[in-house]
C-alpha cells in the first residue's frame, strides 16, 4: 500500500493521516511489545512501515496521547502480551 500510494509513502491512503495509519501504528507498537526480536527483523525488511510508524508517533497530538495517562500500557492481559518463547 505504501509503495502504491500515488500521494507518496508517508501515509497508507492519500496524503493525510487516516485511521489506517493510526491502526498500523498501533499494530506495529503491539508487535514490538509482544515480539521485539521478530518485529525488529520484520521492520528491517519493511522500512516504509517502520518510517510510517515513526512519523505517526512524532505527530504532536499522537505523542501527547502516548505520554498521557489515558494510554493503556501493554500488559500481560491484553492481545499484545509478551511471547518470549515465540520470539525467535
Amino acid at each position: 500500500m505504501l509503495e502504491r500510494n500515488p500521494a507518496g509513502d508517508l501515509h497508507l491512503v492519500g496524503d493525510a493521516l487516516s485511521y489506517a495509519d493510526l491502526s498500523l501504528f498501533q499494530l506495529v507498537a503491539g508487535l514490538r511489545h509482544a515480539f521485539p526480536k521478530a518485529s525488529a527483523r520484520a521492520l528491517a525488511d519493511t522500512p516504509r512501515v517502520a518510517r510510517l510508524h515513526a512519523n505517526v508517533g512524532r505527530r504532536q497530538r499522537v505523542h501527547d496521547y502516548l505520554q498521557s495517562p489515558r494510554r493503556i500500557a501493554f500488559n500481560e492481559e491484553g492481545i499484545f502480551r509478551r511471547y518470549p518463547e515465540l520470539d525467535g
